[in-house]
């Protein structure tokens, strides 16, 4: 992260105060010898006018020396006004919490190769401050999911990815028992964390499961992210469902390769809720 460099101090040493008196004291004798000069022409009737002019021009020279100078003490309290306001590094990450499958959790990947790691790094290198929490579980359905979401929710979070639904799809659940879990979880969500933004990822179900429901289980996402008002991200493996030298032995499952270009689908997807949610912060509204 980046730092500001301190300010420095300029100290300016005058040719008046290497002389040994200072600014105000040679102006004072200045003036006063000035004055003198005009008292001793002046009657002793007009004293008074010669006690006022004393005045002026001591004044006079006290205003001079006070603009031609800046006291050290005001740098000082600017200095120290400044170092009080919060800079933006000085913020906290974005809590980034990605709940899902053995596809978020990266299954057969080394962990800082799944999807959620590698969104963090790509954060990072944008400047958007994250902490990424990869909470993947292998083998759960939308089901186990609505069960664990008070758990997982313990902790505060500014962005939700949600990806779950796709075992559902793997076990041809029905898709209005999906629909109805992935409602419920968002809705805690919403009532757990009501400022944090949602993403509800696009997952897919077998073609050799027909087209009828292939068609309804498709249709369910985009019909709950509009209900429920979150953000819809594109197919989890878009550009990698299908094309072996992307996937693992069992076909399901992303390698390194196909890993990246889910991380790109999940990135396009969400930057936009982060910068968002990254403005919100720095305004004190979200």
């Amino acid at each position: 992260m980046a730092t500001n460099a301190p300010c420095g101090t300029l100290n300016d040493t005058s040719r008046s105060t290497a002389s040994g008196r200072p600014p105000l004291w040679n102006s004072f004798v200045n003036s006063r010898a000035t004055s003198m000069k005009i008292l001793s022409g002046l009657g002793t009737r007009d004293s008074g006018l010669g006690f006022v002019s004393l005045l002026m021009l001591s004044a006079g020279a006290c205003s001079r020396r006070d603009a031609g100078s800046t006291p050290s003490s005001d740098g000082a309290s600017r200095a120290a006004l400044e170092s009080r306001v919060p800079s933006p590094e000085a913020r906290p990450p974005l809590r980034v919490l990605f709940i899902g499958t053995s596809l978020t959790a990266g299954l057969g990947l080394d962990p800082d190769s799944a999807y959620p790691a590698r969104v963090q790094r790509k954060a990072d290198s944008a400047g958007i401050a994250i902490q990424a929490v990869n909470a993947g579980v292998s083998g759960e359905t939308s089901a186990g999911a609505l069960r664990r979401i008070d758990w997982v929710l313990r902790e505060p979070a500014d962005v939700v990815v949600l990806e779950t639904g796709a075992n559902d799809g793997l076990r041809a659940l029905q898709v209005d028992s999906t629909r109805a879990n992935l409602v419920a979880i968002v809705r805690r969500i919403r009532a757990k964390l009501p400022e944090a933004r949602v993403v509800l990822v696009q997952m897919e179900a077998p073609p050799n499961l027909g087209q009828r429901y292939t068609a309804a289980f498709h249709a369910m996402f985009p019909d709950v992210a509009r209900t429920e008002g979150v953000t819809l991200a594109p197919f989890l493996l878009q550009g990698v469902a299908g094309i072996g030298r992307l996937n693992q032995a069992d076909g399901i499952h992303p390698n390194d390769a196909g890993e990246r270009i889910v991380t790109e689908t999940v990135w396009k997807a969400i930057e936009p809720a982060l910068r968002a949610a990254t403005a919100a912060t720095a305004a004190g509204t979200g």
